[in-house]
């Protein structure tokens, strides 16, 4: 049975987040809402955990999970980023993307895509991502909260906890936060590529 935790959306309660963090440290699974839709996370060292999300997702191997970060800083520790890329993630995060990059050492092996050193990362806008980031001192392993057999994101918490309460540790009800995912760029080469249209206006990196 899961705990379902009412976080203000503006002003996170720190007692809540200190909960919630405690909860993402020991292994659990979590559902939290970001400026797009609620994602599903947890702790970035966590095998179980992570096949856990794999279970819930009915994900296969090659799933890339995204690493959520609190800050450009933190991106730069887990991908490698040029002057360029720089400049555009500078002027585009915190904000509804996923960037594709290629990945540094401090990214464990079995995130990476099993061809490439490649990594997802994003900085969600939202107050209670933050919040949780900042208390944590690391990103959050992240996938968008898509049930089998879907194409939408779930994104009513108390729907969220009636299907998925036997299977996840917490749920944070951060009001409505969306219904579209991320929009994916890919940033591998030297000119940024569109993979996936969501919330985030596509057309600077179509013309970058």
């Amino acid at each position: 049975m899961s705990q379902f935790f009412q976080i203000h959306p503006e002003t996170p309660q720190k007692r809540l987040i200190n909960q919630a963090v405690d909860i993402i440290r020991k292994g659990g699974v979590v559902v939290y809402p970001t400026d797009s839709a609620y994602a599903i996370g947890c702790h970035l060292g966590d095998k179980q955990a992570a096949d856990r999300i794999k279970r819930i997702r009915r994900l296969d191997d090659k799933h890339n999970f995204t690493l959520v970060c609190a800050d450009l800083s933190e991106i730069g520790t887990y991908a490698k980023v040029d002057n360029s890329q720089y400049r555009l993630l500078k002027t585009y995060t915190p904000g509804p993307y996923t960037f594709i990059l290629n990945a540094t050492s401090e990214v464990p092996r079995r995130l990476l895509h099993p061809k490439r050193r490649s990594i997802g990362l994003r900085v969600p806008d939202n107050a209670i991502v933050q919040a949780l980031l900042s208390e944590l001192g690391e990103p959050i392993m992240s996938s968008t909260l898509i049930l089998p057999g879907e194409t939408e994101p779930m994104t009513d918490p108390y729907e969220i906890r009636e299907t998925l309460e036997h299977e996840l540790d917490l749920i944070i009800d951060g009001g409505f936060c969306g219904f579209e995912a991320t929009t994916v760029v890919n940033m591998l080469e030297d000119i940024p590529e569109v993979t996936r249209v969501g919330k985030g206006d596509p057309e600077p990196f179509e013309n970058a």
